[in-house]
């Protein structure tokens, strides 16, 4: 028994959200995760698209030589596709250009690089000194010795 056509689309669009969205929380290189973005937003779209298309229908143009009763395609989540499209591309080179800055600022555009290199860059501008360990006390002080148990002699 084939698969039907429908399914096979909706099964693709959610893959490419799935695809996006497992790369970007797996990437810690930051361009790798603005395309993976791009993966989950076209998954997205495309199943936007999908919700409001019927196969037995035409294109809401179409409206001359039609007989009465036929149906047509939903335009509203096409118009929303097209605006989510003109949104995304807007939203993805603002990103772009944001990572050609930040390259060039800091060198790296991995996440946790970038992460200990901002951190140390605050802690200079603010002028405090960084934590080492979460184990040392505060201002570098050793801990005191721990305390002698008195054994008990045995006769």
């Amino acid at each position: 028994m084939p698969i039907p056509l429908d399914t096979l689309f909706f099964a693709g669009a959610l893959g490419l959200v799935a695809i996006g969205v497992v790369g970007m929380l797996a990437s810690r290189h930051l361009f790798r995760v603005l395309l993976c973005l791009g993966l989950a937003e076209a998954g997205g779209n495309l199943l936007l698209v999908l919700s409001g298309y019927r196969w037995d229908s035409v294109a809401p143009i179409l409206t001359g030589d039609l007989p009465v009763g036929v149906s047509m395609v939903d335009p509203v989540p096409q118009a929303l596709v097209l605006t989510s499209i003109v949104i995304g591309v807007g939203m993805e080179a603002l990103a772009v250009a944001l990572l050609i800055r930040i390259r060039r600022a800091y060198g790296t555009l991995d996440g946790h690089a970038l992460l200990a290199r901002l951190r140390e860059d605050l802690d200079e501008r603010l002028g405090v000194a960084p934590d080492r360990s979460e184990d040392l006390p505060k201002g570098h002080a050793p801990f005191p010795a721990p305390a002698a148990k008195e054994q008990e002699v045995n006769p």
